[in-house]
């Protein structure tokens, strides 16, 4: 899959810090990579299983708190 044409992104929350992950969309996957080696594995993700992850970060199921 030839990967030069898409767009990454990362959080805003990481401001210029280069230990990040960065996600990219191509129609319905969602790739991730480390920001420190771009060039590095990608791990791949159904936009399904994307969403559900989300949902369940947002409804605390990773919450370590307590």
């Amino acid at each position: 899959m030839d990967l030069s044409h898409i767009t990454w992104r990362k959080s805003s929350r990481s401001g210029n810090g280069a230990n990040c992950v960065e996600v990219a969309v191509v129609e319905d996957v969602y790739l991730l990579r480390d920001s420190k080696h771009p060039e590095g594995p990608k791990l791949v993700v159904h936009a399904t299983q994307w969403r559900d992850f989300i949902a369940d970060l947002k409804n605390t199921e990773f919450d370590q708190r307590g």
